[in-house]
Order: structure tokens, then C-alpha cells, then sequence
């Protein structure tokens, strides 16, 4: 009887794990554009006030991520949690920085700040509502199983 109720319990524990992974694309999305943001926002800041060179404000931030990876590599963005366009569009960003006057550049990011907090927005309400539908979903798949078994 005891042995029966453990595995129900790991079962049902189990499957909700499985729903916990399958929501990390949302979670991971939701971080990366929280960065972008954030990061824009530092930038413009920098272009403004401080004048200090892009490399010299990498490697102040230094967090960890997948934006800031990308700052430091500057390659292809192969993010599998990003559609095509997104991917697109960071590539954009990430070329347009350091390149070109001051003015230009502030111009350029301040247009891409209302369009990042677009994104930021869109993914943290995303996040907020599939992360905990893919818990639930998990939570009745392992239910389900467990009637099943029993």
C-alpha cells in the first residue's frame, strides 16, 4: 500500500518536472529580453553621459546569460526560444552597436526602446501564463497516469 502511494507520488512529481522543463523555453525567453532591455538602457545611458567604449561596458556588466553571451561573441543568434524574426532583429542590434557616430546610435536604440519593452512585456506575460500552464498541464498528465495505474 506504502510502496503504491510512494510511486503515485513520484509519478505525479515526475510528469510536473517534465512540466517545469517544457516551460524553460518562456522562463529563458522571458530572461533574455529582460536583458536586451536592460542592456539597451545602460547603453543609451553610456552614448549620453559617459562616452565610454562599447568593450569597456561589456565587460563592466559582466552577467551572465544568453544576451550577454551573444555581446561577447557577436556571432549568429541561434536561440531556439526566439522565432526567426526575433533572431533577425537581435542580429540587427547587435551589429548596429559601436557602429556609426553617436547621434546615429542614439537614435537607432531609442527607437529599439519602446520596441524592447514591447518584447519584454509580451514575453513576461507569456512567461506568467504558459510557465504555470505547463506546471498544471504536467501536474494532470501525472494524475491522469496515476488513475490509470491504479
Amino acid at each position: 500500500m506504502w510502496i503504491k502511494l510512494l510511486l503515485c507520488a513520484l509519478i505525479v512529481a515526475f510528469c510536473t518536472f517534465l512540466g517545469y522543463l517544457a516551460a524553460g523555453k518562456y522562463r529563458a525567453r522571458r530572461k533574455f529580453f529582460a536583458q536586451m532591455s536592460a542592456f539597451n538602457e545602460r547603453y543609451l545611458n553610456e552614448l549620453t553621459y559617459a562616452r565610454r567604449t562599447l568593450r569597456e561596458l561589456i565587460n563592466e556588466v559582466g552577467e551572465g546569460g544568453d544576451f550577454y553571451a551573444l555581446l561577447e561573441r557577436r556571432g549568429d543568434v541561434k536561440l531556439q526560444y526566439l522565432t526567426e524574426q526575433e533572431r533577425k532583429d537581435c542580429a540587427d542590434y547587435l551589429q548596429m552597436l559601436g557602429a556609426g557616430d553617436s547621434n546615429s546610435q542614439k537614435n537607432y536604440f531609442s527607437a529599439k526602446k519602446s520596441a524592447l519593452g514591447d518584447k519584454k512585456a509580451e514575453s513576461e506575460k507569456e512567461a506568467k501564463d504558459r510557465g504555470g500552464l505547463y506546471v498544471k498541464l504536467g501536474l494532470l498528465a501525472g494524475l491522469a497516469f496515476v488513475i490509470l495505474i491504479v
